[in-house]
C-alpha cells in the first residue's frame, strides 16, 4: 500500500474522530506513535489529557460542564511491564492491560469488548500495542466495528507489524470522515512517514487537525534500546 501524506489527510478531513498512529522513527532509534481525540459536541470537547503514571487519562476541563462520563472518561494510554504501550480510544485499554497480565495476547483480551454502544454511529474501538524488548521493536493494531452499521455482528481486525522498518508507520481512526451517522473506518490501517523529531511531529499533527474539532493530543518516542521516552502532551483547552 501506498504511503500517505499524514498531514493532507488531517487536513481534508474535518472529523476522523480519534486517530493512532505507530510507527518508527526515520533514524530507526524510536517507537513512535500518537494519539488524538476531537469531538462535536460541548461535552466531547470539555476535555484535556493529563498524564497517570508511565500513561495518560482524560479528564473534565470543567468539572461543573460535564454532562456524562461514559465513553469520554478513560485511560489511553498505559504501560506493562515497560516493554508494553497500550494506546486506545476507550476503556478497552484496562481490558488489554488486565488481559496481558493474565497471559492472554493483546488479539485474545480484545475478544470480550465490541464497538461502542452509541448508535447510530456504533464507535469503533481503534487500540495498539508497542512492544520494545531486546532492542527490537514491533506493534500490532485492531479495530472492532459494526457491520456497515448493523450493530448485531462485530467485525474484529488485527493487524501485525513485527520488527518495524525505518520511517514507516501506520494510522488509523474511527471515522472516514463526518456525517450522521458517522461512518467507521475502512481497510487497513494506512502508512505514514515518521520522522525523528518529536516537536516537529507533535506540531504537524496538531497543526493539521481542524481547528473546531480537535481537542487534545499525546505523542511519545520510545527508545528502541534503552526503552526511555519522551512524552508531549497538547491540550485545546488550557
Amino acid at each position: 500500500m501506498q504511503k500517505i501524506n499524514l498531514s493532507d489527510e488531517l487536513k481534508s478531513n474535518a472529523y476522523p474522530g480519534r486517530g493512532i498512529v505507530i510507527g518508527r522513527s526515520a533514524n530507526g532509534r524510536y517507537a513512535a506513535t500518537a494519539y488524538f481525540i476531537m469531538g462535536r459536541s460541548a461535552n466531547s470537547r470539555n476535555r484535556v489529557f493529563v498524564k497517570e503514571g508511565d500513561g495518560i487519562r482524560t479528564q473534565a476541563f470543567d468539572p461543573s460542564k460535564m454532562e456524562d462520563p461514559s465513553l469520554i472518561i478513560y485511560a489511553p494510554v498505559r504501560v506493562l511491564d515497560k516493554a508494553h504501550t497500550i494506546v486506545t480510544n476507550g476503556d478497552q485499554t484496562d481490558t488489554i492491560f488486565d488481559g496481558m497480565t493474565k497471559g492472554l495476547t493483546f488479539e485474545q483480551s480484545l475478544r470480550s469488548r465490541e464497538f461502542e454502544p452509541d448508535g447510530p454511529n456504533y464507535t469503533p474501538r481503534i487500540s495498539g500495542l508497542l512492544t520494545v524488548e531486546n532492542g527490537v521493536f514491533g506493534y500490532t493494531m485492531s479495530i472492532l466495528k459494526s457491520d456497515s452499521g448493523n450493530p448485531d455482528q462485530c467485525l474484529r481486525f488485527t493487524f501485525d507489524y513485527p520488527n518495524a522498518p525505518a520511517g514507516e508507520g501506520h494510522f488509523i481512526s474511527t471515522y472516514i470522515t463526518d456525517g450522521n451517522p458517522l461512518p467507521s473506518f475502512e481497510g487497513e490501517p494506512k502508512p505514514v512517514d515518521v520522522p525523528d523529531d518529536i516537536d516537529a511531529w507533535t506540531s504537524m499533527i496538531w497543526s493539521s487537525l481542524n481547528e473546531d474539532n480537535k481537542v487534545s493530543l499525546f505523542v511519545r518516542y520510545i527508545d528502541i534500546q534503552s526503552g526511555s521516552f519522551e512524552t508531549r502532551i497538547v491540550n485545546k483547552n488550557q
